[in-house]
């Protein structure tokens, strides 16, 4: 048997993220839900057997991971690992073309105003909201990332959610348009789903795009003192 060195399933991970249809499958599912194998196979653009070795070679990989539901299919990203892993590549990725129809350019639009990385939120919402949790206390960047004391009160008392867990309670992640951090971890999980629940933000068609609601305005202004957020025309 041929022992796979440290360098050689290095390779071979990278070698997952390097087909480009690997590559779309993932940043489809970086809206953080399932996806069946058709669903993907028609957003790639490639037809039903080819998705589903793709899918196979992923899931194998420990990349992907899947559960069947009656005669479905579905299949997800390992977990947030994984998708900090995507954002991290995403954001280091050579400068493409620029948008030239205006659905592309509409669509991207929408992608930088606020949207979903997996389970928390990106974009200019998700940065502005790090930033002020950073600039009222209840985020610290100086010594490491991490949410304060008053920040693991102000999550129980104000978005209802107590920070315990094997988790990481917060984790730095580049924004791939904005080229700064926004928050992971379990309390950007835990504030992506509030903001959700609470519809303050709502999904745009079936993407990753947010629209921050007239509520969800008035609540970022209130909580944290967020202004001027916009969504795309």
């Amino acid at each position: 048997m041929v022992r796979m060195t440290d360098a050689d399933g290095l390779a071979a991970l990278a070698a997952i993220f390097a087909d480009p249809t690997r590559a779309a499958f993932c940043l489809a599912l970086m809206d953080g839900r399932a996806w069946t194998a058709g669903e993907l196979a028609r957003h790639a653009g490639v037809a039903g057997p080819t998705a589903t070795g793709h899918l196979h070679r992923m899931v194998d990989a420990g990349v992907l991971v899947e559960h069947r539901q009656g005669r479905h299919r579905y299949v997800r990203l390992a977990g947030p690992q994984v998708a900090q892993l995507v954002e991290t590549l995403h954001a280091h990725r050579p400068a493409g073309p620029p948008a030239r129809t205006l659905r592309a350019v509409t669509a991207r639009a929408a992608l930088e105003a606020a949207r979903t990385c997996y389970d928390h939120l990106a974009g200019r919402l998700g940065v502005a909201v790090t930033d002020a949790l950073t600039t009222t206390g209840l985020l610290d960047q100086d010594n490491g990332f991490a949410v304060t004391p008053a920040g693991l009160r102000w999550f129980d008392r104000e978005m209802g959610v107590e920070l315990v867990g094997r988790r990481p309670v917060a984790r730095s992640c580049i924004d791939w348009t904005e080229r700064r951090v926004h928050l992971g971890g379990a309390a950007g999980a835990a504030l992506c789903a509030t903001f959700l629940e609470r519809r303050w933000v709502t999904r745009v068609g079936t993407g990753r795009a947010l629209r921050v609601t007239d509520d969800g305005k008035t609540a970022l202004r209130n909580l944290l003192g967020v202004e001027g957020l916009t969504n795309a025309a």
